[in-house]
């Protein structure tokens, strides 16, 4: 019998009510190896509450010991790092050493966290009128949530819990019911370096899960991603209900390669961008628009030269490229997607979708599909695949591709890959995108700053992590205080105060 993925709750592994439970497997063979409970209403309250007890002593634990607890954390996460990393390349599939890239990109956010003294520092101004004082600071919420995807499943986590307990926030985390995990995993170390209990809850789960978090009038805040349609209901039903909320959405990220690239660097960076992690990242290249047909043709030439030699397989194998799609469903849409754009029309230049690894003949294996003359009327352009499939469009000028891009719904990330300084800087000017590289293919913003797009690929007004971060988990009070002298007695002022 499979392993039952219980609930984190108050400090304790709890079951929850019996009922609904999930399989998980492993994508590189199809195997069922787990399964994950799926908590009701009732369990999720029962995590909701233990927020809530818990709350009040934390809020009040100063910042410093807060801080201790992270940096604690971060030394048994990197102890632990071929451990997490495992339980990540089991149950999602992407290559050991990507998931080693992903562990090392969570324990910065977590290194973020540690500076928390000085991230909750507020602002005082002194004399603001005779013998008056003020002063702003930052408060936490109270309890806060976050729901969380399967492509990301240890560093998205780690955007959203480490920075609001340390703001003085309690949380539930609902990770993504496919690959749970190795979140559960680093939830324990989190106890093991001295996080009190019902600080942080991780409840696992599926819709009934997430509508508990987003009607519950104690649960204060919700953070999200995932794909834009559930972005939108999760961002609408919570503002809804009176809730802070935060939802990144979808993408469909484009690479402008100019006449003047260095196509190789440019080919070698968009391999990793477009295939690394089976293309199931928000940041990942699915579009490149060649501007100009000669750029186009050379650019294929190399890209279907590169693709004959990707190496793909077992994540659990370092020398692998690619490792399988996530699950059946969505193998089966992804292929699907191929199917679509060659009845489009699309000229179809390398086809993975027979691709068989001897040995793993049951796992979600997809090969790296290659798209040449794609038009924006397109499906295979305007949906998110979330797949290993590259789409080539070609367009005559920089102006005409920079269109391209404004008038897609989505704006998470974008590229372009020049010598020319101009071009470049005309490009991260005036380009509709949140998150702009220049010959750097995934422009993923470090720790110390923040992570969002524009348009359909984020509904609130604040990024994630980083000093966006700092701003979503807390409130900003301002007081005004005076002490007046012994003995002086003023009159009543009915006039708006000033300080003339």
């Amino acid at each position: 019998m499979a392993k039952i993925i219980e609930h984190l709750i108050n400090g304790k592994m709890v079951s929850g009510a019996a009922g609904r439970v999930a399989d998980v497997y492993n994508p590189a063979t199809g195997e069922v190896t787990k399964q994950v409970a799926l908590a009701p209403k009732s369990t999720v309250e029962e995590a909701i509450a233990a927020a809530e007890a818990a709350y009040p002593a934390w809020r009040d634990t100063p910042p410093t010991k807060r801080a201790q607890v992270m940096f604690k954390l971060k030394g048994l996460m990197e102890q632990n790092a071929e451990k997490i990393c495992q339980l990540i390349t089991d149950e999602h599939g992407k290559v050991l050493n990507d998931a080693m890239g992903e562990l090392g990109r969570a324990i910065e956010n977590i290194d973020f966290a540690c500076g928390a003294p000085q991230l909750l520092k507020g602002e005082h101004s002194k004399n603001v009128g005779p013998a008056i004082d003020s002063w702003s600071e930052f408060q936490p919420l109270g309890v806060v949530a976050g729901i969380t995807p399967f492509n990301f499943p240890a560093m998205v986590p780690a955007w959203m819990w480490p920075l609001a307990v340390v703001c003085g926030n309690t949380f539930i985390l609902k990770p993504s019911e496919r690959d749970p995990s190795s979140v559960m995993y680093i939830a324990e170390l989190a106890q093991q370096a001295g996080l009190p209990a019902g600080v942080l809850n991780v409840v696992n789960g599926d819709k009934e899960a997430v509508d508990t978090l987003l009607n519950d009038p104690r649960v204060q805040a919700v953070s999200f991603v995932g794909s834009t349609p559930i972005a939108e209901y999760i961002y609408s039903t919570g503002t809804a209900n009176g809730k802070r909320v935060q939802a990144l959405g979808g993408a469909k990220n484009h690479a402008i390669v100019m006449p003047d690239a260095d196509l190789d660097n440019a080919v070698n960076a968009l391999m990793g961008a477009a295939y690394g992690s089976c293309g199931e990242r928000c940041m990942a290249i699915p579009v490149v628009v060649a501007v100009g047909e000669d750029t186009g043709d050379a650019l294929v030439a190399k890209l279907k030269a590169q693709l004959e030699v990707l190496k793909v397989g077992p994540g659990t194998d370092n020398s692998n490229d690619m490792g399988p799609l996530i699950n059946k469903p969505h193998f089966e849409k992804v292929k699907g997607y191929v199917d679509l754009g060659v009845e489009e029309g699309a000229l179809l230049v390398v086809d993975g979708r027979d691709l068989v690894v001897e040995g793993h003949e049951n796992g979600y294996f997809l090969g790296g599909c290659l798209f040449d003359k794609v038009t924006p009327n397109m499906k295979i352009y305007q949906d998110e695949i979330f797949g290993p499939v590259l789409s080539i469009v070609r367009v005559n000028t920089q102006q005409e591709a920079m269109d391209l891009i404004d008038a897609h719904e989505y704006g998470n990330g974008t590229c372009i890959f020049t010598r020319d300084g101009e071009a470049a800087r005309y490009f991260t000017d005036n380009i509709k995108v949140g998150m702009v590289g220049v010959n750097v293919p995934l422009p993923v913003p470090v720790a110390y700053q923040s992570f969002g797009g524009w348009k359909r690929s984020l509904f609130g007004d604040l990024f994630a992590y980083g000093p966006d971060g700092v701003r979503f988990y807390t409130r900003r009070k301002t007081i005004t205080q005076r002490w007046p002298s012994a003995g002086v007695r003023e009159g009543s002022q009915f006039s708006f105060p000033s300080n003339k």
